[in-house]
């Protein structure tokens, strides 16, 4: 089985639904321009399509680009809506809880307080 580790420390989703026409370059210059992110920085780059079910993972790796594909039978991936910017970071062990079907945007826990005293 091949899955992103979970030690990485950030992986990048773009947002926007993406055309899963595109491929690799297609791919790597929406990382450019909509991400504003460097391709060749050896980070997971996450698109998913419009119908939410198929994801890909676009990454550099030593001397060449990898494409990752994962297509859903039925069910459909908990994608980011509301969010101020195009670009949502994740870490790996995020990643993989979206590619399980968690919605990863709602695994937020709760504010830290700080108190100074009991009375």
């Amino acid at each position: 089985m091949m899955r992103p580790s979970n030690e990485l420390p950030v992986v990048y989703l773009c947002r926007e639904v993406v055309d899963f026409r595109k491929g690799i370059n297609g791919l790597a210059v929406l990382v450019e321009t909509v991400l504003c992110q460097d391709p060749f920085s050896e980070q997971l780059f996450v698109f998913c399509n419009r119908k939410r079910d198929k994801i890909k993972i676009l990454y550099w790796e030593h001397s060449g680009f990898c494409l990752w594909q994962k297509r859903l039978e039925q069910a459909r991936f908990k994608w980011p809506g509301k969010v101020e910017n195009e670009v949502v970071s994740l870490t790996g062990q995020q990643l993989n809880w979206l590619l399980d079907g968690y919605d990863v945007m709602r695994l937020q826990p709760h504010e830290k307080l700080h108190y100074s005293s009991v009375l």
